[in-house]
């Protein structure tokens, strides 16, 4: 088994071959072994990665710090004694999101199996979705921040590609696609300036950019860091932990090569350790870190990096200002939707931060900053989705929200609450994205259907797809060339009936993700809530206390709010009437598409005992407590175990089952049926009714207050300088006025004073006494022969005077 950390290197190099095969001869395997092709390379992935979860807990969760042969030495300058080589790490934080980037992944692969049959480019697609594995598991297993970028830019790549995957639809839908992915690039660019400013300050103040370097302590003992957390003002520094020592470089971990004699890393000098270990020595010895001509304290040092870190995580991890993007990003097909902006990409901002613990746990400023944003964001993205009439921008905005639960769970100091919460989320979320894309796949197919039968015809082949899916261009994300949308919840109801497995999923699905017991989202959320109250409490300080207070407060209003609005998406997608043919006809879905869903039902139901409380209801007896937390602990310095608040988790509880009676109230008993033309909830709120869900509805016009403020002024600027300067001044006036008319004048020049004057007229004068002289020797040619024979003897003569001169001169 010591041997299993070398594996790590298979996880990525399986889904690279999956990618290049079926780039190279994916449309020549067809549709089917393109499929089987991914979907194998994600379930290789997978097993991997379970190789790897066993082999920590069989080896005491020590932490294993890979070099790929082919790779060693990535980056090495040796005049600057500059060294970043390409490191894998394998500890319990990398495992974790590594089985969910691979566990999720493989279910989305075998989902898109039947969701995109049909489509043209489907072999593509299946390559775009092995290269984004790809990156994703680079961002996740890299020991350095220069490689986690490859990964973090790897994936907007990817991102950029799926999102605008069906960019040549018909009638404006392929432009509104391809929009949207370039939405998507650009604020994620705006984000990746700030990692990148976080990675330059990080390299000159440590000397590295290593999390970890070979020989250091980074596991920790967690009943030893539960007892110093209990005993000191928030958790001791790393080194402090009674710890299992890492690895050195090379190493397999045999255990014969552990040095237990070392508890910390006093006996590593500073320089030696990675970025992490020094944070923590330099903090302990209050260092000042020198730029030149200023220095600054590592703490303030660690807040400037820290801030940057959070600008890289507002636009990856869909936060306020930068998470615009995220819901315009449901252009790309449902499956993109799962993965990248449920599971996996999205969570990449919240996964750094979280390995980055012990900046933000030096951080104060920034902690409450953090804290801040990700409440604003939740319950902001929350409210915006209770006026939302996308089934897929309902789910995108509770994206944005839950991420906003992540992120202040980070900002409160709840590390391990934030990966829990990273971990059900994937579960329940990629569920209800994967039945909004069977719903608007049946009704997609219930339009056909309908369609067919008032014109006679038959719609469906044997595996219940449309016998015209070639042309199938599903939905929102379909064709145009009519007026109906799939997408739109006004257009559905009625579907419980139709679709019965997909609708007792998504019910699970919604229950998880409103926080009902003893569902998934129940035990993440209550610890986040939990944690948020007690750092409330027991902040110490001002902007501790506040963050809490203020995220606790915040984060139960959006809890609230998210039980309604999931709510009322399930009285107007499955219950009453149908309100169109397209719902009264719509099929359920093929097994390849109804599998993954029964699956992640099942992990949304029991997931959350991954990580059960202690002291409720004698759960602990079953499951083991804080077993999450317990195991996060081995790579997360700051990690501890939330305490249970029955209090708060009753208050919690009830509101969501108050929420979701109101939803009932007001779009349940038929209420939904005339919901095309006016929402019930107008109604029910008698004075501003309309305003409050004109402003949800509006996504409070954080498109066109950016449109104004930077969008607008963009786009003038850019034509400003496109049609005035580059056009009108640079061609027009510079090229044809200074450089055309110039050269014109001075080719004027050349040509006619120069040449014509100068160099013809030289040329000509030659001529002319060239024929001056010829017309005077031509004078001598008489044409009479004895002219030519007197010449011929005075010539003679003439030669013989010549001769004998010199004699007579002598």
């Amino acid at each position: 088994m010591e041997n299993y950390p070398s594996l790590v290197t298979l996880i990525l190099f399986i889904p690279l071959i999956g990618f290049i095969v079926n780039l190279f001869v994916g449309p020549r395997l067809g549709e089917r072994l393109s499929s089987i092709l991914g979907t194998t390379a994600a379930l290789l992935a997978f097993g991997v990665a379970v190789l790897l979860w066993a082999y920590l807990r069989g080896s005491g969760y020590e932490a294993a710090v890979v070099n790929p042969p082919f790779l060693n030495g990535w980056i090495e300058i040796g005049s600057a004694n500059i060294s970043i080589p390409w490191q894998m790490r394998v500890d319990t934080l990398s495992v974790t999101m590594m089985l969910v980037v691979t566990g999720v992944g493989s279910l989305i692969h075998i989902y898109s199996a039947g969701y995109m049959h049909g489509d043209a480019r489907f072999t593509r697609f299946f390559t775009y979705l092995n290269l984004f594995l790809f990156f994703m598991l680079i961002l996740v297993t890299g020991n350095n921040f220069l490689m986690m970028f490859v990964g973090w830019e790897g994936v907007g790549l990817c991102s950029f590609l799926l999102i605008g995957f069906w960019f040549d639809r018909p009638n404006g839908v392929g432009w509104k696609n391809s929009n949207a992915a370039r939405k998507a690039m650009i604020l994620n660019r705006v984000g990746d300036f700030g990692i990148l400013m976080a990675v330059f300050l990080m390299f000159w103040t440590f000397g590295t950019l290593d999390y970890f370097r070979p020989g250091e302590i980074t596991n920790v003992d967690f009943a030893a860091h539960e007892t110093a957390a209990a005993t000191t003002e928030g958790s001791a520094p790393a080194a402090d932990h009674a710890a299992t020592p890492a690895t050195t470089e090379g190493e397999t971990h045999a255990s014969e090569n552990a040095a237990p004699v070392f508890t910390n890393n006093d006996h590593i000098p500073t320089e030696q350790l990675g970025v992490f270990g020094q944070a923590e020595r330099m903090v302990k010895e209050n260092h000042q870190v020198n730029f030149g001509p200023f220095s600054l304290p590592i703490d303030t040092v660690l807040v400037i990096i820290t801030l940057f870190m959070l600008l890289g995580a507002t636009g990856k991890s869909a936060q306020i200002p930068l998470f615009v993007w995220l819901p315009d990003a449901m252009a790309g097909p449902t499956p993109v939707s799962a993965l990248i902006h449920a599971a996996t990409m999205v969570t990449a901002g919240v996964y750094m931060m979280c390995r980055s613990n012990v900046f933000f746990y030096h951080a104060e400023l920034t902690s409450f900053v953090v804290a801040i944003i990700g409440a604003a964001t939740a319950i902001m993205a929350g409210y915006i989705a209770l006026g939302q009439w996308d089934i897929k921008k309902v789910l995108a905005y509770s994206t944005v929200s839950q991420l906003g639960f992540m992120v202040a769970a980070v900002g409160v100091g709840a590390y391990g609450a934030a990966m829990f919460h990273l971990v059900t989320h994937a579960f329940f979320k990629a569920l209800l994205f994967l039945g909004s894309g069977s719903v608007i796949h049946g009704m997609e197919h219930g339009e056909h259907l309908a369609h067919e039968r008032t014109s006679g015809g038959h719609g469906h082949d044997d595996h219940g797809h449309d016998a015209h899916a070639a042309d199938d261009e599903h939905g929102d994300e379909h064709s145009t060339a009519h007026p109906f949308d799939p997408q739109d919840m006004r257009n559905m109801g009625g579907l419980a009936r139709r679709m019965p497995i997909t609708f007792i999923t998504y019910l699970i699905g919604t229950l998880a993700l409103s926080g009902i017991f003893p569902l998934a989202g129940f035990w993440s959320k209550d610890e986040i809530l939990g944690e948020s109250w007690l750092r409330g409490l027991e902040g110490g300080t001002f902007l501790k206390s506040a963050g809490g207070y203020i995220a606790f407060i915040l984060l139960l209003a959006a809890a609230a709010f998210t039980a309604f609005y999931m709510w009322r998406q399930i009285e107007m997608v499955f219950f009453g009437q149908a309100r169109t043919e397209a719902a009264d006809h719509a099929p359920e879905s093929v097994f390849s598409m109804t599998f993954p869903l029964i699956v992640l039902a099942f992990l949304s139901i029991f997931g959350g005992f991954i990580n059960t409380p202690s002291n409720v209801l004698g759960l602990e007896n079953i499951f083991t407590a804080h077993n999450f937390t317990e195991w996060l602990a081995h790579s997360i310095v700051n990690a501890h175990p939330g305490e249970f608040q029955p209090g708060i988790a009753i208050i919690a509880l009830a509101l969501a089952i108050v929420a979701i009676f109101a939803a009932r109230s007001i779009y349940g008993l038929g209420k939904s049926s005339h919901v095309a033309e006016h929402d019930p909830l107008i109604d029910r709120i008698p004075n501003g009714g309309s305003a409050i869900f004109g402003l949800a509805n509006a996504r409070l016009y954080w498109d066109e207050t950016y449109f104004r403020l930077f969008e607008n002024p963009y786009n003038r600027l850019s034509q400003f300088l496109a049609n005035t300067v580059d056009w009108r001044f640079w061609h027009d006036y510079f090229h044809d006025t200074v450089i055309g008319k110039g050269f014109v004048s001075i080719a004027n020049l050349l040509a006619k004073p120069v040449d014509l004057g100068i160099i013809d007229g030289l040329v000509n004068d030659v001529g002319i006494v060239v024929k001056w002289v010829s017309g005077r020797f031509r004078l001598l040619q008489t044409g009479y022969v004895r002219t030519y024979a007197v010449s011929f003897l005075l010539g003679v003569v003439l030669v013989i005077v010549i001769l004998i001169l010199p004699a007579l001169q002598r």
